[in-house]
């Protein structure tokens, strides 16, 4: 993984991004901390997808059943 400093990176970006399309990441530091990273596409997808999943998929995609009883009692009256 290669580091850069930010006014490197800005000067290189073209490059940077040249190498993350290889699936080469870059860390970004300012004033010698990692400020941000520039990843492959692919790594970004799997860490920020674009599309949220609805609760509706998250109920189904969990791993085992949930138990449960439905009430097969007389169904209770409304006034309208």
């Amino acid at each position: 993984m290669n580091t850069v400093q930010l006014r490197d990176a800005k000067a290189r970006l073209s490059a940077l991004v040249d190498a993350a399309e290889r699936g080469e990441a870059t860390t970004i530091t300012r004033h010698g901390r990692p400020a941000a990273m520039l990843v492959p596409i692919e790594a970004g997808r799997r860490l920020h997808p674009e599309r949220k999943p609805t609760f509706a998929e998250l109920l189904l995609s969990i791993p085992y059943e949930i138990p449960y009883e439905r009430d097969r009692g007389p169904l209770r009256e409304i006034d309208l």
